[in-house]
């Protein structure tokens, strides 16, 4: 019987994953399965561009797997049952599992505030960003859109929309200082492009609840807008605290340096998902670089499982922040060990195309997950330390 692999989500994190699974292990022994919502990859990164009326290029996940071995499931994940190693999916089937490599990812976190789910957009999902584009797209010259959230998401949003829709009148508001861990040089130019673009800023606003013609500050005061986009945070699913895993008080699973769950080791975990301490000492943060780390530690970890091969292990660091202020303008902002902003940081059309360039090489590796299939590909071992028959 084939060790069956099973991955969740096709994000970056486990997009690349199940790739790389497929493309380095024997497919006469090992059946890798990867469950999304969606028959599409989506470019999380740029949803802000899609809101603010620009096209995303399609990556059907069909089409970028195609060749590879990877068996694919379009289906919602409802449930995991880390005792019976199953999935329940949303059509109904019990999908059962070997190794599980979990990267569901994260959604909106509207932090108990009243209002968010009923009158707020956000830009967390295809599907988000596509409603708020409607929204714009409606909306007459000089309507008011307020983004709450002074985070990476808050600002590329803001900015991205100011840019591409002038018409519209464009508020920021964020409960502390806007950019604040940023370098004072990256922070001026950051004022500087608000500015140009003709964003209002409010800073240490505390939005407290949300109505559908606006945001209510914590002192009273009233933000209207005909659309507010929240920008508060990511949350994970909860279907990590659901399944009996060990999990952070974020939710997010807790997992050893091989991105090995601490309470199930059958379970790997990647991504967004995964509360893992970083080589500072400090909990890694949710971003685009981390799932690309942790997943290429838990592939290489699972690989050096099954076949008895260590491979290389990937470094759990945290380089800095790619901020798009739009279309031709950007900000790097590099930081030391302790996560505090360096000095150094790139800024302007440099900066934008410095970004670029990273979120096509992030959706090209991820898109093109059987790019360099070796010929041979690596056996399974017994495991004498696995609680399930690896082969």
């Amino acid at each position: 019987m084939k060790h069956r692999i099973v991955v969740l989500g096709a994000g970056y994190a486990g997009a690349f994953s199940a790739g790389s699974l497929a493309r380095r292990l024997d497919p006469g022994q090992v059946e890798v399965t990867l469950v999304n919502d969606g028959p599409d990859f989506v470019e999380r990164l740029r949803l802000h561009q899609l809101a603010a009326g620009q096209e995303l290029r399609k990556r059907p996940l069909a089409g970028m797997f195609a060749g590879s071995g990877v068996r694919l499931r379009v289906a919602r994940v409802e449930a995991v049952d880390v005792g019976r190693g199953v999935v329940a999916l949303g059509d109904g089937e019990l999908l059962p599992y070997d190794t599980l490599l979990y990267a569901l990812g994260s959604t909106v976190a509207d932090r108990g505030v009243p209002g968010v789910v009923e009158h707020a957009f956000h830009v967390t999902g295809r599907d988000a960003a596509l409603r708020l584009r409607e929204r714009l797209d409606g909306l007459g010259r000089g309507a008011r859109v307020l983004v709450v959230g002074g985070g990476l998401t808050g600002i590329e949003t803001v900015t991205e929309i100011a840019e591409s829709r002038p018409r519209l009148a464009v508020t920021l508001a964020a409960r502390g200082e806007v950019g604040g861990w940023m370098s004072p040089g990256a922070r001026r130019h950051l004022r500087r492009a608000f500015d140009r673009l003709g964003v209002v800023v409010h800073e240490h606003t505390d939005i407290c609840r949300v109505e559908p013609d606006g945001g209510i500050g914590a002192d009273g005061t009233v933000y209207a807008a005909e659309a507010t986009v929240w920008a508060g945070g990511f949350a994970v699913h909860p279907i990590a605290a659901g399944s009996g895993l060990e999990v952070a008080a974020t939710g997010q699973i807790v997992v050893d340096g091989a991105m090995r769950s601490v309470s199930h080791p059958d379970v790997y975990a990647a991504g967004d998902s995964v509360y893992v301490i970083g080589d500072n000492g400090r909990p890694l943060p949710m971003s685009c670089a981390s799932a690309g780390f942790t997943s290429m530690r838990a592939t290489a970890a699972i690989i050096g499982r099954l076949t008895g091969r260590e491979g290389s292990t990937a470094p759990l660091k945290y380089y800095g922040n790619h901020i798009s202020l739009g279309r031709r303008d950007a900000i790097v902002q590099m930081v030391d060990g302790d996560v505090r902003p360096a000095s150094w940081y790139l800024r302007g059309p440099a900066a934008a195309r410095l970004k670029d360039r990273i979120l096509k090489g992030a959706a090209w590796s991820t898109g093109h997950p059987t790019f360099g299939m070796p010929a041979r590909r690596r056996r399974l071992v017994r495991d004498p330390s696995a609680e399930r028959v690896m082969a």
